[in-house]
Order: C-alpha cells, then sequence, then structure tokens
C-alpha cells in the first residue's frame, strides 16, 4: 500500500490551529482521524520539532473521556511529522458561540466535563496553553465535550499559579457563554465571577473547591430533601406514640373475625 492510499482526504481545519500548529482532519486506512503538525514555517526548526516531539511524549499515555486521545506520531505526505489523535467530529464553543447554537445540554458539560478534563490535566502536572472556546469541542452525535489542547509539558509539580490561572479561565469561559445565551444560573454566574477575581487568593483554592462550589445548588436540595425525611419521620414517630395513634387489634376482635370467616 503507498503513502497516497495510506492517507486520504485531508483536510485543514483553521479554526482549530494553535499557536504553533496546524490542524488537519484525514482518513488513515479509511479511518477517520485528525493530524497536528507544525506550521510550514516553523517544519523545519529543530526546537520546533523537539517541542512537538515532547507533547506527543507527555500526552501519549493520557486516558480521559473528556480529553482527546493521541494514537501515533509519523510522518504524512505533505505535513511532515505529525501527532495522529482519535477523530473529534463536531463544533468547537467559539463556533456554537458564534452561530448562537450553546443550549442547556452544552452549558451542564461545562459546568462537569470540563472542570472532571482540567482536574485530570492538573492531577497528571501537566503545563498547557490557555482554557479557551475554540479548544473546546462538542461531538455531532453525542455531544460529549473534548479537550484538544491539553499539554505541552509534564512537570513535578504545577504551582498554585498554574492552578490559579487554570480557574481564572474557567471563569472567562463561563462568563462569556453566560453573557451570550442570556443563561440565568445565579450559581454558575457567582462561580465564574469568583473565577475571576482580579486578586488570585480570591478565587477557588483549586478545582475540587470549584467542583464543590458548582454543585452547590445541587447538594443544597439534597440537604433540604433529607432534612425533610427526617422531620417526617419524627412526626411519624411522635404520632406513633400519643394517645391518637391508631389502637392494636385486641385478641377477642382478631377471633371473632377468625369465627366470621368460618
Amino acid at each position: 500500500m503507498t503513502e497516497q492510499t495510506r492517507w486520504t482526504e485531508i483536510e485543514h481545519l483553521p479554526e482549530w490551529d494553535e499557536e504553533y500548529y496546524d490542524v488537519y482532519t484525514a482518513k488513515k486506512f479509511g479511518k477517520w482521524v485528525m493530524l497536528k503538525t507544525l506550521k510550514k514555517d516553523l517544519r523545519d526548526d529543530p526546537k520546533m520539532q523537539e517541542m512537538l516531539e515532547k507533547e506527543f511524549d507527555v500526552r501519549y499515555n493520557l486516558a480521559h473521556p473528556n480529553i482527546v486521545m493521541i494514537n501515533d506520531f509519523e510522518d504524512v505526505p505533505g505535513l511532515g511529522r505529525c501527532i495522529i489523535t482519535d477523530d473529534v467530529y463536531g463544533d468547537s464553543l467559539a463556533k456554537l458561540l458564534r452561530e448562537k447554537k450553546v443550549t442547556p445540554q452544552h452549558i451542564d458539560k461545562l459546568r462537569h466535563q470540563l472542570v472532571d478534563a482540567l482536574e485530570y490535566i492538573q492531577n497528571n502536572h501537566l503545563a498547557h496553553h490557555p482554557l479557551r472556546p475554540e479548544n473546546i469541542i462538542f461531538t455531532e452525535n453525542i455531544g460529549n465535550l473534548k479537550l484538544i489542547d491539553v499539554g505541552f509539558e509534564q512537570r513535578a509539580n504545577l504551582t498554585a499559579g498554574d492552578t490559579s490561572q487554570d480557574i481564572y479561565n474557567y471563569g472567562l469561559v463561563i462568563k462569556q457563554v453566560l453573557d451570550a445565551t442570556g443563561c440565568d444560573d445565579s450559581t454558575l454566574r457567582r462561580v465564574a465571577d469568583r473565577c475571576l477575581d482580579p486578586n488570585p487568593r480570591a478565587r477557588y483554592r483549586d478545582m475540587q473547591q470549584l467542583h464543590l462550589a458548582l454543585e452547590n445548588r445541587r447538594s443544597r436540595r439534597l440537604y433540604i430533601g433529607i432534612i425533610a425525611f427526617l422531620l417526617a419521620m419524627i412526626v411519624l414517630l411522635v404520632w406513633l406514640s400519643s394517645p391518637w395513634r391508631p389502637a392494636p387489634p385486641q385478641p377477642e376482635d382478631i377471633t371473632t373475625e377468625q369465627s366470621a370467616d368460618r
């Protein structure tokens, strides 16, 4: 099999390009994949080549349902050395915002799946480019959220500044979505405002604290439900212990009932 039949239907996706990379969709042996390669004027730069290879090494062993997985690293005719990833056929959040197609389901996934992905990235100590609507993708059929730009360097530890910057950028994305859609979710608005506090110390300490803040409304409803249930049980127990409780059947009543049945 020639390289021409190995790789077919290669198409540039300008909207998904990154600072140093161009992104393509293509078929490899008839299966859709995505390609990430250095921009044309950078492909012969040894430092840029090393950067691309390092990103492949960093991301190859990652496994998370909301992060695009890397499959291979190889030369592609006309493009040079490429990182090969799963195909993510869908729309970026940037496009959905532009076309006014953001739905409550998208917002819910930004609330949960995006935070899950960011927490995974931080737990793996990955330095990455700033979070932005262009690298948040929603798949076409299921609408699952996927991040396409998740790390170029793995460090021994991330600094508090790295964590705080992720939280700040998350707030930027959420505020942009809320403003564009007119969504009146007060909890989400309050969380976004705190993420964007000019004082980093006033923001959420980490992704776990952000998770808890986002679950505030749901947790409050759960607590109210539990309290209501406990109060109902207390009332029932008090009633059963009171003089107004139903009288238990007497032995003679049971005997009379049994005789009537015969």
